[in-house]
């Protein structure tokens, strides 16, 4: 696989993760939030497609609705040579996605659950098990960790 910076798409879509197809586009899909693991020294952009981004800036989330995609793109963190107080995206770590569909995904909690590791976009398959496994403490909150970010309305 080839990644073209210039019309930011792959020249091979990448191989399904747990029996899901790659959401081709998500690089020009809309920031919901942003966060930063302490734990591990990663930030992320979490990004959504049309159906999540509308969820989000409406409140409209617990649950999300079915189409909704959310995808959480995260990197080490590295430190910024211009601007030593601050750090920025290093080397990507993963693109994960989280797709609802209430039927299709009903025995696991609404969502389909899809990794693809590093700048080659390496599927990762175990089901979703980890996945499941990292956000059963928010199970209460539609299983996400996303607290949308604030963004202006003009009227």
């Amino acid at each position: 696989m080839i990644f073209s910076s210039t019309i930011n798409t792959f020249a091979d879509t990448p191989e399904p993760s747990n029996n899901i197809d790659y959401p081709v586009g998500w690089q020009m899909w809309s920031a919901i939030a942003v966060s930063h693991r302490t734990d591990n020294n990663t930030s992320r952009v979490i990004l959504g497609n049309s159906i999540a981004v509308e969820a989000a800036r409406t409140g409209k989330i617990n649950p999300w609705p079915d189409g909704a995609i959310l995808g959480k793109i995260v990197w080490k963190d590295k430190q910024l040579k211009n601007w030593k107080a601050a750090t920025g995206p290093g080397e990507l770590v993963h693109a994960e996605f989280m797709f609802r569909d209430s039927k299709k995904y009903s025995k696991t909690y609404g969502w389909g659950w899809a990794r693809w590791l590093g700048l080659s976009q390496k599927p990762f398959n175990d089901g979703g098990k980890s996945c499941i496994s990292c956000h059963t403490p928010v199970k209460d909150r539609d299983w996400t960790f996303t607290d949308p970010a604030a963004f202006p309305t003009l009227k």
